[in-house]
């Protein structure tokens, strides 16, 4: 079986990236890398060349509502392996108009409202071994002068986000950061390793999960960076709450 990529050490950085997400939850941003097109869209997999764009393709799949109530809903999308679909990037941030993927899967997502925050649940399944990368993009409304996100001992300014434009101040190593504004937030994951900050406006930022920062190796090698299905199930978990 392969084995998953190693978990990065803990540091902050504000050097800059542009993502490349396989599975990855829509995002609204982006200019396409330049290094992502130089590799040709291309992602290898253990069963062959696999044509993904920046946030990969699970952005472009439908979700059913598998089931609801007051204070949860799951939702779903199923793909079969090398099934074309139609990439919404395509003419005029991409010249690939299909992606495709090299693996059958299912991704469900499980909202469940609490009394005092949100718990969002990511399910991956699949065949064993089945490789992925999985990032989550939600964005929080500002509305103080200097809102800070904290990251155990360090403190990041909106400053130093900004700072970085269009691509993304790195949080490798952490799975919970707290924002504070306003009210203070805390957003606390399981299973990514790591985070992503992401703005160009003052009143809005992106605190981003990520199970891999693609940047940490060549573009050509980027199937280094993938996990693998274990038992052929994967859960990820992002839970925001208030802290005051």
């Amino acid at each position: 079986m392969a084995s998953p990529a190693p978990r990065p050490q803990k540091r902050i950085s504000s050097e800059p990236d542009r993502r490349l997400i396989t599975f990855a939850e829509p995002s609204r941003r982006g200019l396409v890398s330049p290094a992502w097109s130089e590799a040709g869209f291309q992602v290898q997999t253990p069963r062959d060349v696999a044509i993904q764009d920046q946030h990969g393709l699970l952005r472009e799949l439908d979700y059913m509502v598998i089931s609801k109530s007051e204070t949860e809903v799951i939702f779903k999308k199923t793909y079969k392996a090398n099934t074309a679909v139609q990439n919404s990037k395509h003419p005029e941030k991409s010249n690939k108009k299909l992606l495709f993927w090299t693996y059958d899967f299912e991704f469900e997502k499980k909202y469940v409202l609490r009394e005092n925050g949100l718990q969002i649940t990511f399910t991956i399944i699949g065949a064993r071994d089945t490789p992925y990368m999985l990032g989550y993009h939600p964005a929080f409304n500002l509305v103080t002068k200097n809102p800070i996100v904290i990251a155990e001992e360090n403190a990041i300014t909106l400053p130093q986000v900004l700072a970085v434009g269009n691509r993304a101040f790195k949080v490798i190593g952490y799975e919970e950061v707290i924002l504070k504004d306003k009210n203070e937030l805390r957003i606390t994951t399981e299973g990514f390793g790591n985070f992503m900050l992401w703005t160009e406006v003052p009143n809005m930022i992106c605190i981003e999960p990520i199970t891999f920062y693609p940047y940490a190796v060549e573009q050509k090698d980027l199937h280094e960076g993938f996990d693998f299905l274990e038992t052929g199930k994967k859960e990820f978990k992002v839970s925001v709450s208030v802290v005051n």
